[in-house]
């Protein structure tokens, strides 16, 4: 397999990676406008974008839009994050050339009529209510809002209802004349690509706009806060938030070594301890999530109104414990699911652009698969032990919600993490 990377005179990036006997292949823009890129007055407008992307252009229709890509069996679809945004394709190699020209259109081309623009409103909106009506989707967004608290980067990607209510236009062309330059997109490909062939397309359809230049988002502060929302449901759920490295930081690697150990599968400790030897819920699972400038361990479980109490408190006792008595044998089975699932979850094309981009991105360059697995690799048992204790000085922010009137108090976990 081979990555090659392109830049043209203005600014766009073309990353390509041929994987060799794939006769599928995966193409997207990436562009670096995401949650976190928005003003106040604008927060849910990057994600209402994407969708007004597939609403048609001056030469195809939504319908055409899908039907283009899917008539020779392939997929289109989309995604808004807190730092990018992104469109892609998946199809039959043959048909790279098809999926591109789709993808650029959209990209470039939205139309914005105010009929179109009045229905993906209310898409959007039920949207919102359907996410809100989800407690473990929406319990996230209050543990972000509380981990960020007045903070575009805490702010939610869909945005609230009043402001996706007032979007026009007017304010779509004017973030997209902010953010959708050439200096801030990435075209990639992979699968059954050629590179050269991408270059030229890109070239002709890319090559005449003009850059944005830089835009320099808000920095993110990881902040200690608490969201507690009680209501009758059948689970008390419960999310806990520990600020941790950002992907720029070397010690980035101990603490996804560190989060696996503790939550990352059924071996896990916190697993093994809370769901196994007391049954005190069906799943709970730590992840560690790192950006430009901050990251974060999520530590998630759905619990008893009357046991969440006790599965807090474990929790924390977990916790306090991995800083002491870590062993050889769970980093080392850390270390090897973290390289495993990156491996395994890369054999497919959409991983690779994915990756890819997102790589491209944060370094300009794309650092070789072994290279990321040698920094696993690398991280030793008292890096872990250290990471441990670490987190238990670190800021704190809690979301619960359902029935939890018995939940410890974010001050009360604190004061026993401290301890």
């Amino acid at each position: 397999m081979s990555v090659r990377i392109h830049t043209l005179s203005n600014g766009f990036r073309i990353v390509t990676e041929s994987m060799p006997g794939l006769k599928s292949a995966t193409v997207g823009i990436w562009v670096g406008a995401g949650g976190r890129h928005e003003g106040a007055s604008e927060n849910g407008i990057a994600h209402f974008l994407e969708h007004m992307a597939f609403k048609g252009t001056p030469t195809r229709s939504a319908l055409r839009i899908a039907e283009e890509i899917e008539d020779v069996g392939g997929y289109i679809n989309a995604y808004t994050s807190r730092e990018m945004t992104a469109y892609y394709a998946r199809c039959l190699s043959v048909d790279v050339p098809r999926a591109l020209s789709v993808i650029s259109d959209i990209v470039l081309n939205p139309l914005f009529s105010q009929e179109d623009i009045e229905t993906e409103r209310h898409v959007i909106l039920q949207e919102i209510g359907q996410t809100n009506d989800t407690p473990d989707d929406i319990i996230f967004d209050w543990l972000h809002e509380v981990t960020y608290p007045g903070q575009a980067f805490g702010r939610t990607i869909l945005g609230p209802e009043e402001k996706v209510a007032s979007f026009t236009a007017d304010d779509f062309r004017r973030f997209v004349a902010r953010h959708y330059g050439p200096d801030r997109m990435i075209l990639s490909a992979a699968g059954g690509v050629d590179h050269d062939s991408i270059v030229a397309e890109a070239e002709k359809v890319f090559g005449d706009l003009t850059p944005v230049g830089s835009f320099k988002a808000e920095g993110a502060r990881f902040l200690v806060g608490e969201r507690r929302e009680e209501k009758d449901l059948e689970q008390a759920h419960f999310a806990l938030n520990l600020e941790a490295p950002s992907y720029r930081d070397p010690a980035v690697y101990a603490a996804q070594v560190w989060s696996t150990a503790m939550g990352g599968g059924m071996s896990s400790r916190l697993f093994q301890k809370i769901r196994e030897e007391r049954g005190l819920c069906y799943s709970i699972h730590a992840q560690s999530s790192a950006y430009d400038d901050t990251g974060h361990v999520t530590i998630y479980a759905g619990t008893s109104a009357a046991e969440i109490g006790e599965l807090a408190e474990l929790t924390v006792a977990e916790l306090k414990r991995a800083a002491g008595d870590m062993s050889d044998a769970e980093v080392a089975r850390a270390r090897a699911q973290l390289s495993a699932g990156m491996l395994m979850g890369l054999e497919s094309p959409s991983s690779r652009a994915e990756r890819n981009a997102r790589m491209l991105s944060v370094w300009n360059r794309v650092p070789d698969l072994d290279e990321t697995v040698r920094k696993v690799e690398a991280v030793t048992t008292a890096d872990v032990r250290d990471t441990a204790a670490q987190m238990l000085k670190a800021p704190v922010a809690l979301a619960v919600y359902g029935p939890v009137s018995l939940a410890p108090s974010l001050a009360a976990l604190r004061s026993e993490m401290a301890a």
